[in-house]
């Protein structure tokens, strides 16, 4: 099979790095194209169904499968009592397993909808009715069904997520302002456009997997781990993702069933997990709660926060969504006291979302911070600005770029908050009240090594080839403007290769870390390729430059020439004829030189033991943002519209100022959602998610959407990047729902603490 390589165009102005180019594989997508993973054809293919369990917990007693296992096109039927033959695999961070089976339809059920039949047959519909006729029968046992279930506890309190510094409760025992709330977000999901699903085909000892990933090389391995074969004996192709947003970073268990069931088989199986099911076959994020007191001085001082929170998570695995990760950073403050809990509860571990951590801990510091104004009958905006942290309090570090400012000033001016009446309920047009809300945010800079390719071909083209994914953010393109910039050839020259584990490592796309990572050993290997060219053109002796006497040559627009403009102008298929080569090819990575061995650069593509956290050096480094949302609420109704929003970014240099945009909105799109729309609906009978489709959890439409404003207030950072970037994915959701929620509290006087901030809660 082959992969789709996207058709490049572009207009050479925009193709060097900061040009607003627009995406490589776009017209691809909107034309249909791009072949994603469960569209390639295949001969021969079989389909695979789940069955979920309908318990919250207990343990599979028997499954009657005689019906199933005789209706017409069924292959096989896999349960709890089948061998599936796989064994554990290590995490992210590559920790060794542990040496006992892994067993993807369990006989235990741990959460409702756990995976624990599966059906395979000749065509998907005959799988699906097959299916129907199968029972499960469960000897059930008592259960937590969420965080708010009477049985669920305080749960464990995470050392590791525990900081502090100063004496956090006597400043705020001795501060003449306080404030003290909590605040609550449910369980939210990913809704991917694409759902969950892959196509699996073994070749003897060697296995295909089509499948969306965020990082092939590291789900490879773990693939490879469950099936006890060699890493390079997996091979993940992704070349096109439709949507992750932190879904889409490992194997799951339906594609353990559907690796083994192709290698029983002996055909490829494909299994496709439906919309109900993508809200169970992996986590989305974790509810939360938290408890935050903040003390001031009477002019507005911050003296101390006390924050404590809490977020579920499985009854299998501890997984925190970190609702302290942008309360010890976004303030100067003295005093400071931390802590966090998971609670174990019935469900699926929770997993990364976009913005994980960041996202409830900025809602509930921002929110506090705009009731603490209204305590000090003080500007929310003056607030911030007062309180503003010249230096990372928590590490002791200063910052590498912080803008936070900046971002606050500059959107104020942009939004016209100067003219916002500071009294709740003082601005309105007729029913409708106004509203003007602020949101800071914020996302760590996280650093990983990558690997490239570039070649130089003998007809002047050029590729890049990097096993790194592009899920709609803007990979291809910017790898293009990359090289565009190093080689001085222009972007419709050159054929971005990407999405498939067998060709050069790279950092997952996740955590703002792929661009940064991803641009730097493009750049290397560019950089090289480049030194590697104008020195042969300068000695070989088929050169046609080797007599003029330059000791440097110029690389612009696709041809080469001295840099004085004296002697021949070459195309660079020209000079690569002249010089009778076929290729030029380098690759490069940004390891250290002195970490370079196989095993090293095995670890570095596949685990995340080489990435650096935002401290790991001399510098505190993480992007910033500012919101200001307006919204409308009819006071009749109690509905709430967001009208206007106005975001300021310092994500230090935009690779292209275009997809940064895109991507910042899109982050305050999902904000939204978050704050008027996302809630994950739990039974409490059986922990059965109830809206698990996206008729009934609610996601925002264009109608919900009004025109946003992005602003860029940042410097380059190299200190985070080679190229000066800072990570821009994650940061926009960071601080909308705050934003809005202290709009909604101007424009109404309510406070409301638990998201979302639907009609009945005002009214």
């Amino acid at each position: 099979m082959t992969i789709m390589e996207p058709r490049k165009h572009g207009d050479a102005s925009d193709g060097m790095v900061g040009g607003r180019m627009s995406r490589f594989e776009g017209s691809l997508k909107i034309t249909g194209a791009a072949t994603y993973a469960l569209e390639y054809p295949f001969d021969n293919l079989a389909h695979a169904v789940l069955l979920q369990s309908t318990i919250a917990a207990g343990r599979v007693v028997s499954v009657e499968t005689t019906a199933a296992r005789a209706a017409p096109g069924v292959l096989m039927v896999l349960t709890p009592e089948d061998d599936l033959g796989l064994k554990m695999a290590g995490d992210w961070f590559g920790t060794p397993p542990e040496d006992k089976p892994y067993q993807p339809l369990p006989r235990e059920v741990q959460f409702n909808g756990q995976s624990i039949v599966a059906v395979v047959a000749e065509t998907r519909e005959q799988a699906v009715e097959a299916a129907k006729l199968i029972t499960i029968t469960y000897d059930e046992t008592a259960s937590v069904k969420s965080i708010d279930d009477p049985n669920a506890g305080e749960g464990k309190l995470m050392d590791n997520l525990t900081v502090g510094w100063g004496d956090a409760e006597a400043a705020l025992a001795a501060a003449p302002v306080s404030i003290e709330a909590e605040y609550a977000t449910p369980r939210e999901y990913h809704v991917a456009m694409e759902p969950h699903g892959l196509t699996a085909e073994w070749n003897g000892s060697e296995l295909t997997i089509w499948e969306p990933s965020q990082w092939s090389h590291g789900m490879a391995r773990m693939y490879a781990e469950w099936c006890g074969l060699p890493n390079e004996n997996v091979r993940i192709i992704s070349p096109f993702i439709g949507g992750g947003f932190g879904s889409k970073g490992q194997p799951l268990a339906y594609g353990a069933v559907a690796v083994a069931a192709a290698k029983r088989l002996g055909r490829p199986v494909r299994l496709a997990v439906t919309r109900p099911q993508n809200f169970t076959s992996y986590g989305g994020r974790a509810a939360t709660r938290q408890k935050i007191a903040l003390g001031a001085t009477r002019d507005g001082i911050l003296q101390a926060i006390v924050h404590r929170g809490a977020s579920e998570t499985s009854i299998y695995a501890d997984y925190p969504e970190q609702t302290g990760a942008a309360t010890p950073i976004l303030y100067k403050v003295e005093n400071f006291s931390s802590q966090h809990r998971i609670v174990p509860v019935n469900s699926v571990t929770p997993g990364a979302l976009r913005g994980p951590g960041k996202n409830p801990s900025a809602y509930g510091i921002e929110c506090a911070m705009e009731e603490l104004a209204y305590k000090l009958d003080m500007d929310p905006l003056e607030l911030r600005l007062k309180n503003y942290a010249d230096h990372d309090y928590q590490s002791g570090k200063p910052w590498s770029t912080r803008r936070l400012r900046e971002a606050l000033t500059e959107g104020a001016e942009a939004f016209g908050w100067s003219r916002r009446s500071h009294a709740p309920r003082s601005m309105r047009k007729g029913k409708q009240l106004i509203g003007w809300g602020i949101g800071c945010g914020t996302f760590p800079v996280i650093r990983a090594p990558s690997d490239a390719i570039i070649r130089i071909l003998g007809n002047g083209r050029v590729e890049v080839v990097s096993g790194s994914i592009d899920m709609g953010q803007g990979t291809y393109t910017i790898l293009a403007q990359t090289a565009s910039e190093v080689l001085g050839v222009p972007t419709d020259q050159i054929d971005v290769k990407l999405g498939d584990s067998r060709l050069p490592g790279s950092a997952i796309a996740g955590g703002s870390m792929l661009a940064g990572s991803i641009t730097g050993a493009v750049h290397k290997a560019a950089t090289a390729a480049r030194d590697e060219l104008i020195g042969l053109a300068l000695s070989d002796a088929n050169s046609p430059f080797r007599d003029t006497g330059s000791n440097t040559l110029s690389l612009t627009g696709g041809r080469i020439e001295a840099a004085r403009g004296e002697g021949p102008s070459l195309s660079l298929g020209d000079l690569m004829a002249a010089l009778g080569r076929d290729e030029i090819e380098v690759r490069r990575n940004t390891l250290p030189a002195g970490a370079q061995s196989a095993q090293e650069q095995q670890q570095a593509w596949t685990t995340m033991a080489k990435v650096q956290g935002p401290t790991m050096g001399d510098y505190s480094m993480h992007s910033w943002c500012a919101h200001f949302a307006e919204v409308v609420v009819d006071e009749d109704f109690g509905t709430v519209r967001v009208s206007r929003m106005v975001s300021a970014f310092d994500c230090g240099r935009l690779y292209n100022p275009k997809l940064v945009e895109s991507q910042w909105k899109g982050g305050i799109i999902m904000g939204i959602g978050q704050a008027l729309l996302e809630e994950g609906l739990i039974d409490p009978r059986n922990g059965r998610t109830v809206n698990n489709n996206v008729g009934d959890y609610l996601v925002p439409t264009n109608a919900d959407i009004p025109d946003l404003q992005v602003i860029s207030v940042g410097v380059p950072d190299y200190e985070a990047s080679v190229l000066g970037g800072k990570g821009v994915g994650e940061v926009g959701i960071v601080g909308v729902a705050p934003a809005i929620a202290n709009a909604v509290f101007h424009a109404t006087g309510k406070r409301i603490r638990d998201l979302p901030i639907t009609l009945e809660k005002l009214l």
